[in-house]
């Protein structure tokens, strides 16, 4: 997290200390739930180890995953902190995580006003902006094989724990053909 903060070149180190003596270490293993749908979300959290994924029920009650968050990247419920209300997301270890949390409450105290703490909060809302319009357009201008691609371009080293009906999912195809275009990939 120091680093992360270090390479934006917005904090003196009084200003990153400050902030990480909030944090506090959080371990979630497999299976657990970081933030449930129908919660509030009043936290955020820094991966250091281990893959999350958000995930939402369709109508039909089936499980949309569309977001992974690996190591070295924020995670919350973005639109519930912003909104104060309900998720409609689900946040869930896919492996066992390391996670540095922080209360929205305690980091507002510390940031206030601050405008180099209001430059970082831009930056991190517009690198999501960007993540989320590239899933957008990689899932509708592109096939499934390209965004399979992709993601293995970025994460190889995390594909063998994500599960293939999460994957599936994410990639909006079924098991069967995500198994086909994992036998083509050229990157395995």
């Amino acid at each position: 997290m120091r680093n992360y903060l270090n390479a934006t070149g917005l904090f003196n180190q009084q200003e990153i200390d400050e902030f990480l003596s909030i944090g506090k270490r959080v371990y979630l293993q497999k299976g657990e739930f970081y933030l449930s749908e129908g919660e509030i979300a009043k936290k955020f959290a820094f991966v250091v180890s281990g893959v999350l994924r958000s995930f939402y029920y369709s109508s039909k009650s089936e499980e949309i995953t569309y977001c992974f968050c690996f190591n070295n990247e924020l995670i919350s419920g973005y639109s519930s902190m912003v909104t104060q209300l309900p998720t409609r997301e689900n946040i869930q270890a896919i492996d066992d995580c390391e996670l540095i949390e922080f209360s929205m409450e305690q980091v507002n105290q510390i940031i206030g006003n601050k405008s180099n703490w209001l430059q970082f909060s831009k930056e991190i809302a517009e690198r999501n902006y960007i993540k989320l319009e590239q899933r957008i357009f990689i899932l509708q201008k592109e096939n499934a094989q390209m965004a399979y691609n992709d993601l293995l371009e970025r994460h190889a080293e995390y594909l063998n724990k994500i599960p293939l009906g999460y994957l599936a999912s994410y990639l909006g195809i079924s098991q069967r053909h995500l198994s086909r275009i994992r036998k083509e990939a050229t990157y395995i």
